[in-house]
C-alpha cells in the first residue's frame, strides 16, 4: 500500500537520541519555563470569518475580546502535555537505569494524566471526531486505522506504567526493568504518533469537513473540555506536569539549550 502524501505547516518538537537509554527525548517542551508564569487566555470555538470585511481592523476589537482556537490547535496543544509527560517518563526511564532513587509517586501521578488527560479526554476527542471524518471521506484510512491502533497500544503501556510505578513495586528489579521498558515503547510510539497527526491529518481535516461543521466542532471541544476537565481545566494540567517535572529535576527549559 503507498504511504499517505505528507504535508506539514509548522516546526515541530526535535527529538534526540539518549545516549545511556536508546530512547528518544524532546529538546523542547510546549510551556513557560520555571520563570515565567503559565499564561491563559479566554478561548471560543467559533472560527475567524475566512474572508473578513477589507475595512476591518484590529484596533476595532474590544481589549477584553476573546481569542480563537481551532480543534487542531486545540489538539495539537494538547499533544504538548502529552510529550512534556513522555519526557517525564524518558528521565524516568534515566533514573531507573542509572539505579537512582526516582519520585516514584510523581511517576505514578504522570500515568495517571496519562490516563485521564491524554487517553480518556485527548484521544476520545480525535477518535470521536476526526478519526470518522477521515473513514466517511476515505482520505488517510491507513493512517487513521494506525493511530487507532496506537492509542488501544497506548493503553496497554500506561496499564503497566500504571501497575509497576509504585513505592512497593519499585523496589524489585524485574518490576523496574517492565517499568523502563514499558515506558521506552510509549515514548518510541508517540513521537512519530503526534508528528504524523500535527503534519499529515490535521492540516488535512479541513478537506473533509464542512465550514459549518468545523465551526460547530469548535463548540463541542469546549463543552467536552469544560466536561472533562472543568474551568480552566487545560492550564491546571499543564501547572500539574509542571509540578511533576519539578519532582524529576526538568522544569528548566534552560537546561535542554546545548552548551557552546
Amino acid at each position: 500500500m503507498s504511504q499517505d502524501p505528507m504535508s506539514s505547516r509548522r516546526n515541530f518538537i526535535r527529538v534526540s537520541a539518549a545516549a545511556s537509554t536508546g530512547i528518544l527525548v524532546a529538546s523542547f517542551a510546549t510551556g513557560a519555563t520555571a520563570a515565567d508564569p503559565i499564561p491563559r487566555r479566554p478561548i471560543v470555538g467559533k472560527t475567524p470569518a475566512k474572508n473578513p470585511k477589507p475595512d476591518a481592523k484590529e484596533d476595532s476589537k474590544d481589549e477584553g475580546a476573546e481569542e480563537d482556537i481551532t480543534p487542531p490547535e486545540d489538539l495539537m496543544r494538547q499533544h504538548g502535555v502529552l510529550q512534556r509527560l513522555l519526557m517525564v517518563w524518558a528521565e524516568a526511564v534515566r533514573q531507573i537505569e542509572g539505579k537512582l532513587d526516582l519520585p516514584v509517586e510523581s511517576l505514578h501521578d504522570s500515568a495517571k494524566l496519562m490516563r485521564s488527560f491524554v487517553e480518556d479526554y485527548h484521544e476520545h476527542l480525535e477518535e470521536e471526531y476526526i478519526f470518522p471524518k477521515f473513514r466517511k471521506a476515505n482520505k488517510l484510512v491507513h493512517t487513521v486505522d494506525t493511530l487507532k491502533a496506537q492509542h488501544d497500544a497506548g493503553r496497554k503501556t500506561t496499564d503497566l506504567v500504571l501497575q509497576l510505578a509504585t513505592v512497593s513495586e519499585i523496589k524489585d528489579a524485574d518490576s523496574r526493568a517492565k517499568l523502563a521498558e514499558a515506558m521506552r515503547q510509549s515514548i518510541r510510539m508517540y513521537y512519530p504518533h503526534t508528528a504524523r497527526e500535527d503534519t499529515v491529518l490535521f492540516p488535512a481535516f479541513r478537506d473533509v469537513i464542512t465550514q459549518d461543521d468545523y465551526d460547530a466542532l469548535g463548540e463541542t471541544f469546549d463543552a467536552a473540555e469544560e466536561k472533562h476537565l472543568g474551568a480552566d481545566g487545560f492550564f491546571k494540567v499543564v501547572e500539574q506536569v509542571a509540578e511533576i517535572e519539578k519532582k524529576f529535576g526538568i522544569l528548566d527549559l534552560a537546561q535542554f539549550t546545548p552548551k557552546s
